[in-house]
C-alpha cells in the first residue's frame, strides 16, 4: 500500500499527462523507474 501511494501521490501516477495508450505507457514507465531509481539511492545512502 505505501509503495502504490508514493506512485500516486507525489509522483502523479494517478491522472494521465498525456493522452493515448502509449503516452500513459511512458508516463507509467519513467514514475517507476524515477521511484526504483530513488530507492535504490537512498539503499547506497544508508550503507555509507
Amino acid at each position: 500500500e505505501a509503495k502504490n501511494s508514493e506512485l500516486k501521490n507525489p509522483h502523479g501516477y494517478d491522472t494521465a499527462q498525456s493522452a493515448g495508450l502509449f503516452g500513459m505507457e511512458i508516463q507509467g514507465a519513467t514514475i517507476i523507474f524515477a521511484v526504483n531509481l530513488k530507492r535504490i539511492l537512498k539503499l547506497l545512502n544508508e550503507k555509507e
